[in-house]
């Protein structure tokens, strides 16, 4: 028998008894058989907003690793476990790529080859102003200047 069952039972069987609420058991026993309903009813309402929240939470889980599935894609993990070139430990990244805005529309970038080791080094407009950069991989001191193509502007307006 459920809480709500054996709540209304008692509440037959008050009725069945033909208890006077007018005398002071009557009204103890009434209102102790209310408060049963009520609580009965209030459980119920708890339980079925657990029940709620449990398949909820299921579902938001299940979206969870669908999310995950997507973003850590368990076939990248095969592909490089056993490629050492793929990540150096002991490799210095560096400060230059701190605050460096790659989603800026505006912003230029260039690329150079460093000719000591052939590394790709990408820089902005400020860098290539500053006339010179510092290779992540070597060390070496890549330089470039702006006045080959301020000469080669000027030569165009002529």
């Amino acid at each position: 028998m459920t809480l709500s069952e054996k709540s209304a039972y008692l509440k037959g069987l008050m009725e069945g008894m033909k208890l006077s609420t007018e005398t002071d058991e009557g009204k103890m026993i009434a209102a102790i058989v209310d408060l049963l309903g009520d609580v009965t009813k209030t459980l119920g309402d708890v339980q079925e907003t657990t029940i709620a929240i449990s398949d909820e939470l299921d579902e938001i889980e299940d979206d969870l690793d669908a999310i995950e599935d997507f973003i850590m894609d368990e076939d990248y993990d095969d592909d490089y476990e056993d490629d050492d070139d793929f990540y150096d430990e002991d490799e210095d990244f560096g400060d230059e790529e701190e605050g460096f805005d790659f989603g800026d529309e505006e912003t230029t970038i260039y690329e150079v080859s460093c000719p000591t080791c052939g590394e790709e080094v990408d820089f902005d407009e400020e860098t290539l102003e500053a006339g010179s950069i510092v290779c992540p991989r070597c060390g070496e001191v890549l330089e470039f200047s702006l006045e080959d193509d301020e000469d080669e502007e000027s030569e165009d307006e002529e």
